[in-house]
């Protein structure tokens, strides 16, 4: 018995379970005085659960040579087109033909779900977060500005920053790829691809003069190879956490510039407060005024943000 009729044989079975159910439902809802008898619904159960037997009995004794072909068919079909498609690789299983529309669906949300991590590993929203976060508890403000409108800025910095980037990845590999004649692969596209973002990242690296991040990593990664003279020769897998870690000190680096002002407002109101014997006011609530105001008259907002896209430089 195939896997249709079983299905159909499972619905007859819940189906008579449905009606049988009513029925006795019905019956006992049923005051005394009715003129049903109360055992009605047993027999009318009884005659569709026999329907159901005798069907059953007859399918399993007569399965159907045509039936039988039909199976025989349909799973040597399905059986040739699964081991042509495993047997293809991963050029198959990639390839625009080879990729049905669930599956696109499926790897689409994959790639959507690793946004936030390829976006942190790749693009400059690890130094602008970093030096934000700063300026934010160099201020003492506390919970202002909310963590969801610094990064908010942040997240729009970056796709103001990497727009160029994105656009040199789009015309390099997405268009050339998904075109109607294109010969090109799925490692050529990846190679493709990611080649604009290889020279992003190194220019950073080379802008902060943060190779030996690129050394150690490619030292541990190759122990005894010889130091690699340009950027080309470093693998990705060396190249994204040197990135990261450079992206780091020069974050630490700009915060601490922006920590020094409103240090030395610190220490000029803690050192008046204790001059005055007022001990129990809390200094950093005098300070607080203080930073506000010349955070406003020398435009902070203003210079912050082109302190770091003036560090990241032109990309063309």
């Amino acid at each position: 018995m195939n896997s249709r009729q079983t299905a159909r044989l499972l619905g007859v079975i819940v189906f008579s379970w449905i009606v049988v159910s009513a029925l006795h439902s019905s019956a006992f809802g049923q005051s005394q005085s009715a003129d049903t008898p109360a055992t009605t619904w047993t027999s009318e159960a009884g005659r569709l659960l026999d329907q159901v037997s005798q069907t059953f009995q007859q399918q399993q004794a007569s399965p159907g040579q045509q039936t039988s072909s039909l199976e025989g068919s349909d799973s040597s079909g399905d059986s040739a087109d699964s081991e042509s498609f495993l047997m293809g690789g991963p050029e198959k299983w990639t390839s625009r033909e080879g990729l049905s529309s669930s599956l696109q669906i499926v790897l689409l949300l994959t790639v959507l779900s690793l946004a936030p991590a390829i976006l942190l590993m790749t693009t400059c929203y690890v130094r602008i977060i970093v030096v934000l976060g700063l300026l934010k508890q160099a201020l003492g403000t506390g919970q202002l500005p909310p963590a969801q409108v610094i990064t908010s800025i942040s997240l729009f910095m970056t796709m103001f920053i990497m727009a160029p980037v994105w656009n040199q990845v789009y015309d390099k590999a997405i268009v050339p790829y998904t075109a109607d004649d294109s010969t090109m692969t799925m490692q050529q596209a990846w190679e493709a691809g990611v080649q604009p973002l290889r020279e992003f990242m190194s220019r950073q690296i080379d802008m902060a003069g943060n190779h030996d991040d690129v050394h150690l990593f490619y030292a541990y990664n190759d122990p005894g190879a010889q130091p690699p003279k340009h950027f080309e020769e470093v693998p990705l897998q060396v190249l994204l956490p040197a990135y990261m870690l450079s992206e780091l000190k020069t974050a630490f680096l700009m915060g601490f510039q922006i920590f020094l002002p409103f240090l030395l407002i610190d220490l000029v109101v803690a050192s008046v407060t204790i001059s005055m014997g007022m001990m129990m006011l809390p200094p950093a609530m005098i300070s607080l005024p203080f930073k506000l105001l010349l955070f406003v008259l020398i435009d902070g907002w203003h210079l912050v943000v082109a302190m770091l896209l003036e560090s990241f430089g032109t990309y063309t």
